[in-house]
């Protein structure tokens, strides 16, 4: 079961923002480890409170946000940033 990565405008403009470094590990994370694997939640942890629903997933200090949608195999990033910033903004 091969899962499909797609990133929200917001999510595509965070990641473009970050260290070169930082972006190949979250495309290398997202890309190779995440579209293999056949629950995407096994990797991930989910939110609560106000974002019940949503999972994030840890690569160093920074974190993405994203929905997972079974029935479409996708995996939607809605963003990304430093642990320290992620969590008041999203």
């Amino acid at each position: 079961m091969a899962w499909t990565i797609k990133y929200t405008a917001s999510a595509a403009k965070d990641i473009k923002k970050l260290d070169p470094q930082v972006q190949r590990k979250i495309r290398v994370f997202l890309e190779d480890d995440l579209t293999t694997l056949e629950n995407p939640r096994s990797k991930g942890k989910g939110l609560t409170a106000n974002h019940a629903g949503l999972w994030r997933y840890r690569i160093g200090d920074f974190r993405l946000i994203c929905n997972i949608e079974d029935h479409q195999l996708i995996v939607l990033v809605l963003a990304a940033g430093h642990r320290k910033n992620i969590y008041g903004r999203y």
